[in-house]
């Protein structure tokens, strides 16, 4: 039975998904009816498929295959596990991954490192070679790592981590016709060779926004930071609002390096006006806040709202992927706040799994190595048993179908940006529940 362990890794990362039609990120429209729960595999009232239920259903299928293998005969059996079985390249199949494993962020890249290597344990590609360059988290570093990752045979690279760091690997990635898939969210970088593998906001908000009309919320206010991100999230949101008909009714930017931000909540809030009686003194200005941060600001944004009389049992609080933060989890002012992101089941398997190997817990980041890890075995994989070659070009990385990870099922649009099959998540007393399950296909 040797060949089969490998065979089911690469089942479940290499999953392939119903094509449907690809979109442009700056346009985003809905790519599946998050509503049509009958199209699911999974009926609406089953929950979620855990990695370890995956996992138990293709090692059941493929127990079966082999005790089928084991009555046929010694030379068809051998044929078929040599068939199954994925096969040695020629040559060693190389593969950089850039990340800061020293300096200011070495314990990220560190972790990211081990996440990648529990990739590679995983799947166990024949002959796939991972090499490890240090960008010491700066431009300058990534620029010598991707040059070293080069001159050492690197077919595909897998990074840098930052936006300053893609942005200088990239054009000598390209130089040489090499493929960068970069973790980076700044989507701006995204083309020609370069992939951007981060978890951005426009499919969250579109996400989010679906999710929203379906529960009749109609009036919406905005408060976003005036930064590149929470302008674009503006942006985005103003689209899918238009899709699905909410009404925007209220809006605000907060400046960065704000050192009070009281004042603008308390004119987003109407509060005076509603204070003050006449029509406003019974009506909330709006059923939900959609406020695209995280961290501290993000409390403080839900605290000031309901110091401003608009607690989260009467405005409903919305958030994107920022929120995906066990931390603002126990925030009593972000209590029951939806935001879209990949669920998190499969998500907690891969961490016990971490945690197990390494004694330590991983970073939320700590997928995106293991996905994209993962993802360049299977394309070497396949390349390999098909056409002699890893198969690292532009077509086979934005294959349509897609492919599942750690994260969920994601594909690379013609742009390069990553699209990905989203949950809708709620803050529950303390605790991140799924209350609307991921697609499993872009079907």
């Amino acid at each position: 039975m040797t060949p089969f362990p490998r065979i089911l890794s690469i089942l479940l990362l290499s999953l392939i998904l119903t094509a449907c039609e690809t979109s442009d990120f700056k346009a985003p429209v809905r790519q599946w009816d998050y509503n049509a729960r009958a199209e699911r595999t999974i009926p609406a009232e089953a929950p979620p498929k855990t990695l370890a239920d995956i996992q138990r259903e293709q090692l059941a299928m493929l127990e079966s295959q082999q005790n089928e293998l084991n009555a046929q005969s010694p030379d068809t059996q051998n044929n078929a596990q040599t068939i199954l079985a994925p096969q040695p390249p020629a040559r060693p199949v190389k593969v950089a991954i850039l990340l800061p494993l020293s300096g200011k962020h070495e314990s990220l890249g560190q972790s990211m490192l081990k996440a990648a290597q529990l990739a590679l344990f995983d799947i166990n590609a024949p002959g796939f070679e991972l090499i490890p360059e240090d960008t010491q988290g700066t431009a300058e570093g990534a620029r010598k790592a991707t040059q070293k990752a080069i001159q050492n045979g690197a077919e595909l690279i897998l990074g840098p981590l930052f936006a300053e760091s893609v942005r200088a690997s990239a054009p000598i990635a390209a130089g040489r016709r090499i493929n960068l898939i970069g973790f980076s969210t700044d989507w701006t970088l995204a083309g020609r060779n370069t992939f951007i593998m981060g978890f951005l906001p426009f499919d969250q908000i579109d996400r989010l926004a679906s999710y929203v009309a379906a529960k009749n919320i109609g009036r919406i206010g905005v408060i976003a930071p005036d930064t590149p991100y929470g302008n674009a999230v503006n942006s985005a949101y103003s689209q899918a609002a238009a899709r699905y008909g909410l009404q925007t009714s209220a809006r605000a930017l907060i400046p960065p390096r704000t050192a009070n931000i009281s004042p603008i909540l308390k004119d987003f809030t109407q509060f005076d006006a509603r204070q003050e009686g006449g029509p406003l003194e019974n009506m909330q200005p709006f059923e939900a806040v959609l406020m695209p941060t995280g961290g501290q600001q993000a409390a403080d944004i839900a605290n000031l709202i309901t110091h401003y009389d608009l607690p989260p049992r009467d405005v409903k609080r919305l958030g994107t992927g920022l929120f995906d933060d066990r931390n603002l989890a126990s925030e009593r002012n972000l209590n029951g706040a939806w935001f879209a992101a990949p669920m998190p089941d499969l998500r907690r398997s891969f961490e016990q799994k971490y945690i197990a190997t390494f004694g330590e817990s991983a970073p939320r980041l700590a997928t995106l190595a293991y996905d994209a890890t993962a993802l360049a075995a299977v394309l070497s994989i396949r390349g390999i048993r098909e056409n002699g070659k890893p198969a690292f070009d532009r077509n086979n990385i934005s294959n349509p179908n897609g492919f599942a990870g750690i994260d969920g099922i994601f594909r690379f649009r013609p742009d390069g940006t990553a699209e990905r099959g989203l949950a809708i998540l709620e803050f529950n007393k303390g605790q991140i529940r799924t209350i609307d399950p991921a697609p499993n296909t872009f079907q």
